[in-house]
């Protein structure tokens, strides 16, 4: 549950957010989450600080760097559409070429089963395809 007053130490944060603690601390030295002032010795974190942990790991299981991350951040602040969105469309391009890239390597892969199938002496079609340079 999440709640409105600054209530989770950074273990609580790191288990709402789904991450661990350590993670938590090096997006701190990165610079992409804060580090309240500690009252008492102890670092309380609210539900800004969960949303925020939450976009990170949205963002990097989309594919985006730490470093685009950063910048995305920055750019929620300051409502600039136009350069997220050009960041997402690079992204989306990234991710094209990547599934042009593995579309390729699983028809290879799919021809090279058929031929080992199709072949029942001599050498393996799919090892053979592995030892060419």
């Amino acid at each position: 549950m999440i709640t409105t007053v600054a209530n989770w130490t950074i273990a609580g944060l790191a288990r709402a957010g789904g991450v661990g603690v350590e993670t938590v601390r090096y997006y701190q030295r990165r610079g992409l989450m804060p580090t309240p002032d500690g009252a008492g010795g102890v670092r309380r974190y609210d539900k800004t600080h969960v949303r925020r942990l939450r976009f990170i790991r949205t963002a990097q299981s989309a594919g985006f760097t730490l470093e685009q991350i950063g910048e995305l951040l920055a750019l929620d602040a300051g409502y600039d559409h136009e350069r997220a969105r050009d960041l997402a469309q690079a992204r989306i391009a990234d991710l094209d070429a990547k599934i042009a890239e593995l579309q390729k390597a699983r028809a290879s892969l799919q021809t090279l089963a058929q031929r080992c199938g199709a072949v029942r002496t001599g050498p393996c079609p799919i090892l053979t395809a592995f030892e060419e340079p």
